[in-house]
């Protein structure tokens, strides 16, 4: 088998959105691939879709179901026991590709050698027959650049460390398959933000990472979305999902050798995207909460405020409010809540006048 793609599924039957992602899946212009849908205990009729695409597509589309939700990357690892292709890919089940997405990144595998290959996005709010975006995917949403240019090619030690700082996404990527199998590469489970773990975690292994300039992958956007939708869970999940990131660098090996690259990945993730986010998604945020957050840093990495990552690419207001809160826990939370209540009046005003 030449690809497997592995597409995680929980409650995605409303609005066609697996429909849509399915349909641009089974539509694709290689050969020889499979698709791997596994149904995360869906409590909506997703599972019936699913076994619909397999009735229909039996060459295709395999189907695995359980009863217990395991969040995505339990899904994801879940597929990988099952997968039998030479390369992996993955999909998330409200977003889709072009036709030919798959075809072209394999296709520049074979060209350059690569083990690991990927390509750009589209920012879509709404779903669009996957038909429709070949002609010109970037009219229907904002290009995202993903990986630059000094992250492609043979990976020597400092393309590995920006690939850590930046892995970028997992879904618009595949993986040559024998990597995976041979460094027992996986998912964290049962939490939001798996690929913040994984991706930096994977980059370290491959050895040629190839791109296709072009935004074959749409990624849809919606209130709901883990991204769009701020709880202490979803916070939480992150900060587990960064010391999941800890402790494998440090079972694997790669403590010394990317320890400014884990400390700032940790201080941003695990910290100051949690702390920030969480005061500006969180009605009613906890004093408490936002002090754990500043000891569970400071326990792992207490001069992460040190980093050359972290003054280079942290913003000078962030690193006034976090220097700040290093001083005190409570002013920090007077003052940037009375900031928000800044802004906020501020919004209602313009929109009086």
């Amino acid at each position: 088998m030449r690809l497997s793609v592995i597409v995680p599924v929980y409650n995605m039957a409303a609005e066609g959105k697996l429909n849509t992602c399915m349909d641009s899946l089974v539509n694709q212009t290689i050969g020889d691939y499979e698709i791997i849908a596994v149904n995360d205990a869906s409590t909506d009729n997703s599972l019936e879709i699913l076994r619909d695409y397999e009735q229909r597509y039996p060459q295709k589309v395999r189907v695995i179901t359980y009863s217990e939700n395991k969040r995505q990357g339990g899904a994801k690892n879940e597929g990988l026991k099952a997968a039998s292709g030479q390369w992996i890919g993955f999909i998330d089940s409200d977003d889709w590709v072009t036709s030919d997405y798959y075809e072209k990144l394999l296709k520049k595998a074979a060209e350059t050698g690569a083990d690991m290959v990927g390509c750009d996005y589209c920012l879509v709010r709404e779903h669009i027959p996957p038909a429709e975006c070949m002609a010109s995917p970037e009219s229907f949403g904002k290009v995202v650049r993903n990986n630059g240019s000094d992250q492609t090619g043979r990976l020597d030690a400092e393309k590995h460390k920006r690939l850590f700082l930046r892995p970028g996404s997992m879904v618009i990527k595949i993986f040559k398959a024998s990597v995976i199998r041979e460094n027992g590469l996986c998912f964290p489970e049962r939490i939001f933000y798996e690929d913040n773990c994984a991706g930096s975690v994977w980059s370290l292994y491959f050895s040629h990472f190839e791109k296709v300039e072009e935004p074959l992958y749409f990624y849809y956007q919606h209130a709901l979305s883990t991204v769009h939708s701020i709880t202490e869970e979803k916070c939480r999940d992150r900060m587990k999902a960064m010391m999941i990131l800890y402790e494998e660098c440090g079972k694997r090996g790669f403590l010394e050798a990317y320890y400014q690259e884990l400390e700032y990945r940790f201080a941003e993730l695990y910290y100051v995207v949690t702390l920030f986010s969480y005061m500006q998604g969180v009605k009613k945020p906890k004093l408490s909460f936002v002090r754990e957050l500043r000891e569970g840093v400071e326990e792992k990495f207490p001069e992460f405020r040190e980093n050359a990552y972290y003054r280079r690419y942290t913003g000078e207001e962030e690193q006034r409010l976090i220097a700040l809160q290093k001083q005190s826990d409570r002013k920090f939370y007077r003052q940037y809540r009375l900031k928000l209540w800044v802004r906020r009046m501020k919004k209602k005003l313009r929109r009086q006048a």
